[in-house]
């Protein structure tokens, strides 16, 4: 049995065309030769060994194991991890089949794209962010289509995002959060000048690199400025982003958002980084974004009584709740807190350079990170397979997961999705690698591993409960009386302007008529 479950899985990693038959074959001589002539009896052995080997990453032994192997290879790209996965798109790290470098690739749904007004949008917006070239903005390189399944091709970088970084860290301190988000307004300021507006800026989209670049990621709900029509318009969608770090405005309708909006949110990024919470951390989603429309966020001197003032005036400026009376450009907060870092002997990134630290909060948190960096993950392949494997968004400690309303109306809160469900190599079978054998002489349709992951990932929405109103029930996002914020003059003040118009015109009427 022995050599025949092993053999099966041979056959199956064969046919995922994920090792070279002769770089394949090679391993396996060698490895009969070190097991008395024959392959190991079991087979999740043999797919230690290949990872072992580096020939195979555990997320594709996994795969392998649960009878898995269509796929792996899209288009020039080899998978080698899943990074994060949600309802519009899933995120994979991978490698170029040629040229070996790492790349992380978003793939949408084919149920998405199925509409060809959909998939006209996507590839105006990818456009648009592949235009962006900035030192502190993810990279888009490509844009691409196999086999129905569309995808976009991104820089991947090893790192760390802020959220995780804080909730492994602990708040940072403020040489440290100031550099950050001066270092995220550049990267958005470009954005805004190529004529695009983030909608989604928070902790978790802000990747620091091992040379303490902090770039900003996904771009999944950005929109052209003065583009009316829009992906997320045309498919219905209202509100967008996450309730957390969500401008008052862009909760009414994220389709008016402009750049004010996005720093609005970078506002509560910084206060995140700098208190350890977002400013409205309890209640519901709906209960959270009223709050972002009526209330103050508490004072960061509850959590940090000898944090700076100017900082905290800068970051309260970011939050206001009215556009107009926030810093109205990123270029404006960079230079705010460019000029509150120099006045501290510090210029923006100098977080990434062996500078002189005068401790607190978050400080040495490079030497930390680093030894975070080296526990390890499944991100192997050609390269090690034991470097990490969730760089780009997934962490590598349990945090709490930040809730995106993502393309979906406001609703409430739900229990966390569980991860991407597979046999793990201790449930694996051989009635696994048999069935999948035997899928490979069927007439039915064949499934590969990322649609399989978006199928998945429907069959939970679709089992979700979804929230009833009552009759009588007072939506809180929206009371009785409640019209949103106002901004500008009050009514009265153009009712007074116009009747005084008016006066004027028959006065002068009047004058006319008795010359």
């Amino acid at each position: 049995m022995g050599e025949t479950a092993a053999q099966k899985f041979v056959e199956l990693v064969k046919r995922s065309q994920l090792v070279e038959e002769e770089q394949l074959e090679r391993f396996l001589a060698k490895l009969r030769t070190e097991n008395g002539g024959k392959l190991p009896e079991k087979q999740e052995v043999l797919a230690t060994a290949l990872v072992e080997a580096e020939l195979l990453t555990t997320w594709q032994s996994e795969k392998l194991l649960a009878g898995k192997h269509r796929g792996f290879i899209l288009g020039k790209y080899k998978l080698l991890s899943m990074l994060g996965k949600g309802g519009m798109s899933s995120v994979y790290l991978a490698e170029h089949i040629l040229m070996r470098a790492r790349r992380a690739i978003k793939v949408l749904p084919k149920n998405k794209v199925a509409d060809s007004t959909y998939l006209d949008r996507f590839r105006i917006e990818a456009r648009a962010a592949a235009k962006l070239d900035d030192p502190n903005i993810i990279h888009t390189y490509d844009i691409d289509e196999h086999d129905g399944q569309h995808y976009l091709v991104m820089e991947y970088v090893e790192g760390q995002d802020l959220h995780q970084l804080v909730k492994e860290k602990g708040p940072l301190d403020y040489l440290l959060a100031a550099d950050y988000i001066a270092q995220v307004a550049r990267g958005l300021s470009h954005a805004h000048e190529m004529g695009l507006v983030h909608r989604d800026i928070k902790p978790a989209n802000c990747l620091l690199d091992k040379n303490g670049v902090v770039k900003l990621l996904d771009l999944g709900l950005a929109r052209l400025i003065d583009d009316e029509a829009s992906l997320t318009l045309d498919n219905n969608e209202n509100v967008l982003g996450t309730a957390d770090y969500l401008a008052p405005e862009q909760a009414l309708d994220s389709h008016k958002a402009d750049s004010r909006s996005d720093v609005y949110s970078l506002g509560c990024t910084l206060y995140f980084l700098l208190t350890g919470h977002p400013p409205f951390p309890d209640g519901s989603i709906s209960e959270r974004l009223l709050k972002h429309q009526v209330e103050k966020a508490p004072s960061i001197l509850k959590d940090r009584p000898d944090a700076p003032p100017i900082l905290l005036h800068i970051c309260e400026t970011m939050m206001a709740k009215k556009p107009a009376e926030r810093y109205q450009t990123a270029d404006d907060v960079v230079d705010r807190l460019a000029e509150w870092l120099a006045d501290r002997g510090r210029d923006v990134g100098d977080s990434g350079k062996n500078l002189d630290s005068k401790g607190g909060v978050g400080s040495d948190v490079f030497r930390r990170f680093a030894q975070s960096i080296n526990r390890g993950s499944d991100s192997g392949g050609s390269s090690s397979p034991e470097k990490s494997a969730k760089q780009l968004l997934a962490p590598t400690v349990e945090r709490e997961p930040e809730e995106d309303i993502g393309l979906a109306p406001i609703e409430e809160e739900s229990e966390p999705e569980e991860s991407e469900e597979f046999n793990s190599a201790g449930e694996s079978t051989t009635d696994d690698i048999t069935s999948a054998m035997a899928e490979t002489v069927n007439d039915k349709p064949r499934v590969s591993l990322v649609e399989e992951a978006f199928e998945l990932a429907e069959k939970k929405e679709k089992t979700k409960p979804r929230p009833r109103s009552l009759p009588g029930e007072i939506d809180p996002l929206r009371p009785p009386g409640f019209s949103g914020p106002r901004y500008g003059p009050p009514g009265w003040v153009y009712a007074l302007a116009a009747v005084g118009v008016l006066a004027v015109l028959i006065v002068g009427l009047a004058i006319a008529f008795s010359g």
